[in-house]
């Protein structure tokens, strides 16, 4: 041990009169690092003033400790002895170093600054700061029951300083202490050797159902850093308070479907084991909840339930029913009918509920349902209904065959483009197919596809008289006939021109020779209409010739008669 000199113990008697305190600073520091506590004297001090630096310590219980003493030109003297022994030292600016500082170092410490002048005073208080050694959860349930309050889990956070706080999430939500359903208490312990602390914190929880499959934990809250528990879910149990039953397909059913009832019940656990009743039958189900019925008809319609098999008394109930159709249309398959006559076409419908019916005539869509009052050639077709009732559909057809003797709805004429020929028209109704025939020879220009029932021909003639031309229509169930005059076609008029004397003269020539060309002409067209006049009266010419426009053709004869006459008078 080192001793004061003589002249350095008179000094500090002497300055003791100037001695001078300085305030006191607070400073962390963390478990086990080292810490620099500083010496910051209340006014500068020069080096070469400084006699001797000392640090000491004291823990608040009446216990002091010389730590360490520095005197200039001379190495640091450590006096520090039991737990301080080898973990001080001194920085160059006079402050303290404290390696793996430990919990039972706080307390206080002095720096004594010994100058010429003064001593000076400068004092510190350290807390160490120590994180819990982790989070744990205990004691923890798992399963709770509903409404009813159980302890939940109990938080461990140890070997703290400060002691920890610790609180509860659920589905890191906090929870907070209200007094009904949640209860939290915790509690600190001090370890009076290590001076730690150990925080425990336990929760009391009442249940909810929608708690079920919810996650709690719980976390500290401290300066250093955070530590969470590992999560637990809990299972919320309770008695089943609600049935349903559920019935696939819900709103579709018909028949033949496979029916699908489920029971389903809000218990938790959830029941294993059911009764279903169904019209008058009781069927049991154990470890599932559903029960099928294959292959449904109508007759399946009806209340079912079920029910919980050892609590009747809470069931649940459905109305079920199951669509059907059904449809008879009359007639059906091939039906052959004879033209002008009627045919009844009848549906009957029996259905669960309202249903829509449609008709095709061959692929097209008509407007409403068909009636043959009086059948006619047009009216051939396949037709099909098809009724229909939500996913329901049913369908059916016949093929109407109208058959018997042609008929010739019409039989005209005009002239060919060229005006060379003349064209007959013979449009005519009947089924099989009519053959068509004519009573001269000529040129078929055009036959039109055999169409319900329908034929058209398009016939050339050439007529150098007057004739009568017949149109013939048959098949194996008759004939019919029309016929139609034709007059000769006339003669076109050459208009010739002539641009001198000589072609004057040649001009009246042919003049002259057209003239009496002409007159020949009126002489033998004035015979052929006596003649033609004289058969009429006496009834051996046809007379169809009216119909299509034949009296203005003799109006049109008398009056070129009379022109030629004219003509040749000139």
């Amino acid at each position: 041990m080192h001793l004061l000199s003589a002249s350095c113990a008179c000094a500090l008697l002497i300055h003791a009169l100037f001695y001078q305190v300085t305030s006191t600073e607070n400073v962390h520091g963390t478990y086990g690092e080292t810490i620099e506590i500083p010496c910051k004297p209340s006014k500068s001090v020069e080096e070469e003033n400084i006699l001797m630096v000392k640090w000491k310590y004291e823990n608040g219980q009446g216990l002091s400790e010389d730590l360490i003493v520095k005197k200039p030109d001379q190495d640091a003297w450590k006096s520090a002895q039991n737990a301080f022994k080898d973990r001080v030292s001194l920085a160059a600016n006079y402050s303290l170093l404290l390696s793996a500082i430990r919990l039972t170092d706080q307390g206080r410490f002095i720096c004594l600054l010994v100058t010429l002048q003064d001593i000076l005073e400068y004092k510190t208080i350290l807390e160490v700061i120590k994180s819990p050694a982790g989070l744990e959860m205990l004691d923890k349930a798992e399963e709770l029951e509903i409404g009813k309050l159980t302890q939940l889990g109990v938080c461990t956070a140890k070997d703290a300083n400060p002691a920890a706080d610790i609180m509860w999430l659920k589905n890191n939500q906090p929870l907070v202490d209200d007094g009904k359903g949640i209860f939290i208490t915790q509690s600190v312990k001090e370890d009076p050797v290590t001076l730690s602390s150990t925080t425990t914190s336990t929760l009391k929880y009442s249940a909810k159902k929608e708690d079920d499959g919810a996650e709690f934990i719980c976390r500290t809250k401290h300066t250093v850093e955070e530590h969470a528990s590992s999560p637990i879910t809990i299972t919320v149990t309770y008695s089943t308070e609600t049935i349903e039953l559920h019935v696939t397909p819900q709103d579709s059913l018909v028949e033949g479907d496979n029916m699908t009832l489920k029971c389903v019940a809000d218990g938790n656990p959830a029941p294993t084991s059911f009764n279903f009743h169904l019209k008058g039958e009781t069927v049991k189900v154990e470890n599932k909840n559903t029960l099928t019925i294959a292959n449904v008809t109508r007759d399946a319609s009806g209340e079912y339930r079920c029910s919980l098999v050892d609590d009747r008394g809470l069931e649940a109930f459905k109305n079920i029913t199951v669509n059907y159709l059904d449809f008879n249309l009359s007639p059906s398959g091939r039906i052959v009918q004879v033209a002008g006559q009627a045919l009844e076409v009848t549906l009957q419908i029996n259905s669960s509920a309202p249903h829509s019916v449609s008709w095709k005539k061959n692929d097209d869509i008509l407007d409403k349902e068909p009636k043959f009052h009086k059948i006619s050639y047009s009216d051939s077709a396949v037709y099909e209904c098809e009724v229909t009732l939500g996913p329901l559909s049913r369908k059916a057809s016949f093929e109407l065959v109208v058959e018997g003797a042609p008929v010739i709805s019409s039989l005209s004429k005009q002239r060919s483009d060229d005006s060379d020929r003349k064209v007959l028209i013979c449009e005519a109704e009947g089924n099989p197919k009519p053959a068509v025939t004519w009573n001269i020879n000529g040129t078929l220009l055009y036959e039109s596809p055999f169409t319900n029932g329908k034929i058209l021909q398009k016939f050339a003639v050439v007529p150098s008289e007057n004739l009568t031309v017949q149109c013939i229509v048959s098949n194996k169930f008759g004939s019919d006939s029309k016929s139609i005059d034709v007059l000769p076609l006339q003669l076109k008029t050459v208009k010739i021109e002539y641009t001198d004397k000589q072609g004057s003269r040649d001009q009246t020539k042919l003049v002259v020779g057209v003239v009496l060309g002409l007159l020949v002409a009126t002489v033998l067209i004035g015979l052929a209409y006596w003649l033609y006049l004289k058969k009429s009266k006496q009834g051996s010419w046809k007379t169809a010739e009216n119909e299509n426009g034949t009296s203005e053709e003799e109006k049109k004869l008398e009056e070129k008669v009379e022109e030629n006459s004219q003509k040749a008078e000139v």
